[in-house]
């Protein structure tokens, strides 16, 4: 019974130092978006890459030396953007939609210089909050409409539930300053027509964070 006793008491306290050392970050950057098939038919040959942007909030819970499980709560802007040119009018659609996601990384740490760098990958869940479609064109012919992209109802333009996984890597020094990388691979069909195109998200991110 003493050594049961004593063996509690020792695993709590590793417990509450594995616990103390939970850390919090904020990490934000530059999104690249794209859908993994065009969402307007005939604009195949116009494909772009979408800038927008990210704001990413975590913790850092190490399970292990060297080694974390990262939950976190990220706003996240993604869509597509379609470009081209004819006859003296650029043409551009650009697709924007704002999603509340959640993150859960699992993060390995690898020493280096003066910090670590650091591989992970997880699972996240998302919903679009928001959503519009962007048509403008300048040259020899000038418009532009914006339209607001519906996200519930029977004629819903999107769903609104996205899942799929993150990869990311980057750099951490020893005073919390991060750079990262990422790619968002989309594992859920964004297009309620089920007879249509399986157009999913496809994301390449950069930015810089801080870790407390």
């Amino acid at each position: 019974m003493k050594r049961l006793i004593l063996a509690v008491i020792a695993s709590l306290a590793f417990s509450g130092a594995a616990f103390s050392q939970v850390s919090y970050g904020l990490k934000a950057g530059l999104n690249l978006a794209k859908y993994s098939e065009v969402a307007i038919e005939g604009l195949e040959d116009y494909a772009k890459m979408n800038p927008t942007f990210y704001v990413t909030g975590f913790a850092d819970i190490p399970v292990a030396p060297q080694f974390s499980i990262q939950p976190g709560l990220s706003l996240q802007g993604k869509g597509a953007k379609y470009k081209g040119e004819e006859g003296g009018t650029t043409g551009t659609i650009t697709i924007n939609t704002m999603s509340i996601e959640i993150p859960v990384n699992a993060v390995y740490y690898i020493p280096a210089g003066p910090g670590s760098v650091f591989l992970g990958a997880g699972p996240y869940a998302g919903y679009n909050i928001s959503g519009k479609i962007k048509s403008k064109t300048t040259g020899n012919d000038e418009s532009s409409e914006d339209t607001d992209l519906s996200f519930s109802g029977d004629d819903k333009d999107m769903n609104a539930f996205e899942a799929g996984i993150n990869f990311l890597a980057g750099y951490k020094l020893s005073n919390g300053f991060l750079i990262n990388a990422g790619y968002g691979l989309g594992l859920t069909n964004l297009n309620p027509d089920s007879d249509g195109q399986n157009i999913k998200n496809r994301v390449i991110s950069v930015g810089v964070g801080f870790q407390f």
